[in-house]
Order: structure tokens, then sequence, then C-alpha cells
């Protein structure tokens, strides 16, 4: 028996589809699986998709304590990718494109899936977008420019 750990969209389950971002994906699904067929299904809200920092260790904290051993990932930073190893798990690189997690655990089944002991990307690749900029510039505008240019500024 082996619990696989999937980072998934929405409210996870199998018919959701995996989430690239490991350490920020909205829920983790836990595949439990005896002589290569499905046992049980749950689905675990991720706590760590919106924290400032370190939501791969969390993640990786998350899944651990609900048992998994092995995990299948699209995008891994370095942080994550060195606690799960820390952790020993086992880990699976999902193919680039966008699949259910049922067909992931088909593919995982099936031995079709790479494993893979490093990060994907850089550190803070999935944050991009997140909106969080706490905008600490003052934004005053004291310049005291006099804008005595020549004027021969280049044109685009």
């Amino acid at each position: 028996m082996v619990i696989v750990a999937v980072p998934s969209f929405g409210d996870g389950g199998l018919n959701s589809f995996m989430n690239p971002r490991f350490g920020r994906c909205d829920t983790f699904t836990f595949i439990t699986i005896e002589n290569n067929s499905i046992k049980e299904v749950k689905a675990v809200s991720n706590m760590a998709a919106n924290a400032m920092g370190g939501a791969g260790i969390q993640a990786v904290q998350t899944i651990g304590n609900y048992g998994a051993t092995e995990v299948i990932v699209g995008n891994l930073g370095p942080n994550a990718a060195q606690s799960l190893a820390a952790s020993n798990f086992k880990i699976h690189q999902a193919p680039n494109e966008q699949l259910t997690i049922k067909n992931l655990i088909e593919l995982y089944i099936e031995g079709k899936l790479q494993t893979i002991s490093g990060a994907t990307v850089a550190s803070h690749y999935g944050m991009s977008g997140s909106g969080r900029g706490m905008g600490g510039g003052g934004g005053r505008g004291m310049g005291g420019g006099r804008g005595m240019g020549g004027g021969q500024g280049r044109r685009f």
C-alpha cells in the first residue's frame, strides 16, 4: 500500500486537475493505492497556499501529516524539493500537460512517470501574480527636477 499526494485545483479529488504549483496549490488529493488499484481518495485544503514565505516547506509537512510517501508534481521549487528529499518522499514528475488526478494516477500505476530528485523551477516561482505587494515606496514625488533637458529626446 502507498499513499500518493497530488497538488490539486479547487476542492481536489480524482476529477480535479493537477495544480502545477506544489506549495501554493488549493488542495492536496491523497490517493491510497493497493495492488495497483485505488482504494481511497481524500482531499485536504493546503493551508500554506497563501503563506508569505515557506509555502513549499509547509506543504511538505502537510502531506507528511496525512501519511503520503510519494508525490506527483508539476513544478517544484528548491526549498520544497529539499524538504521532500530530507523527508524521504519519492517524487514523480507529471507530464507537461493538463491532466486530471485520475489520469495521473493511471500513469503512475502503469509506471509511466519519471522519478526526479530536485527542483524543477527557481525559488518563489509560484508567487508571481499573487498580488501581495506591500507598496513601500511612499509615492511622494518630491524629486525637485526642473525639466531643463534640451528637448532632443528619442521618439519611439
